[in-house]
């Protein structure tokens, strides 16, 4: 396999105008996406993506032909007004490259090739951490490199304007400020509200969590630690938030789930949840059966076989004056902040 060098090789060039169209070449595994995280994300035009967006599926090579048409559109409305745009695909095959350059000059857009010459060995290794049907064959991989190789020199008599070798680049700053300035949103340090205690919220179950994540601020049902629920149409998720767990001082969340010993159990399981991955088993009813589920009224996997001798005791008026806002009184919350 012939590598890549920068041996009499074209002269250094790292321009990058805005607006110009930028083509990514490299072959899969190169960390193109790497690099090309580092423009906005509106700005980049991923082949993957738009397979996934006709298809459903990021590695349908079936879709390729409509995922380009799909791309081609995006491309010529962005480009018609002079956006900023990165191509993120191999663009290893010289048509794809025409078809762009010509893209480009139609609106007058700047054209820039930006080669990423990661050594093929990595980039044949990287393929083995990747889904199934986003793994690439070595064979296609190696053809790909090879196609890039010998592609290089010739990139200004295509019609790029500019040639630019990703090591080259300084674009960590690029890749950093917006990061920077998301986590400064999120802890207020912009002068905003930031999340405050939807923090927690976020590193254990994702940002997707929080336009449905509600405090229930003032509810006993947790014997008063706080509640939350996780509502979405008639689906809903109750958990607490311990801030000792295992008498340790550690901070965690712990879902109402159903009574594993008894179906008619009229006390409280929890079960502890670390993920979004538990939140579903919880909403399934999986969870119920996980042996670090704890009921109030039968205790845990340990005690499962034991006699509940105050089971029978527990009535309802008991249950009401011990959670008086309980599952009953969540509802009824709802439904109030519904009406304002």
């Amino acid at each position: 396999m012939k590598p890549f060098r920068l041996d009499n090789a074209l002269p250094v060039d790292t321009t990058i105008p805005d607006p110009s169209l930028v083509v990514l070449i490299g072959a899969a595994g190169s960390g193109k996406s790497t690099w090309a995280r580092t423009w906005a994300a509106t700005q980049v035009l991923e082949l993957d993506r738009f397979r996934a967006l006709v298809s459903d599926d990021a590695g349908c090579q079936g879709a390729t032909e409509d995922a380009v048409f799909a791309l081609q559109a995006v491309l010529e409305a962005r480009l018609a007004r002079r956006k900023m745009t990165v191509v993120d695909a191999t663009n290893c095959e010289q048509a794809v490259r025409a078809s762009l350059i010509a893209t480009a000059r139609r609106h007058g857009v700047p054209t820039v090739a930006l080669v990423v010459p990661t050594p093929a060995s990595v980039c044949v290794e990287r393929q083995k951490g990747r889904p199934a049907n986003r793994r690439v064959p070595e064979r296609a991989v190696l053809a790909q490199h090879a196609a890039m190789v010998a592609a290089w020199p010739g990139l200004p008599a295509e019609g790029f304007d500019h040639v630019v070798i990703a090591e080259n680049l300084h674009r960590l700053q690029a890749l950093l400020r917006p990061l920077s300035d998301a986590r400064r949103a999120e802890l207020g340090w912009d002068g905003g509200e930031g999340l405050g205690d939807l923090l927690l919220v976020r590193r254990y179950f994702g940002p997707e969590i929080l336009p449905v994540w509600r405090w229930r601020d003032g509810s006993q049902l947790a014997g008063g630690d706080r509640v939350a629920e996780i509502r979405l149409g008639a689906d809903r998720i109750v958990l607490a938030l311990r801030t000792d767990v295992d008498g340790a001082g550690d901070v965690g969340f712990e879902v109402l789930v159903g009574c594993a010993a008894d179906d008619e159990c009229e006390g409280q399981a929890w079960a502890p949840v670390y993920n979004v991955t538990d939140l579903l088993r919880a909403l399934t009813g999986e969870l119920m059966h996980d042996p670090d589920v704890r009921c109030t009224v039968h205790g845990g996997a340990d005690d499962i076989d034991q006699e509940a001798d105050d089971h029978d005791d527990l009535q309802d008026d008991d249950l009401q004056d011990d959670d008086p806002e309980g599952r009953a009184d969540l509802e009824a919350q709802f439904a109030d902040a519904v009406r304002a």
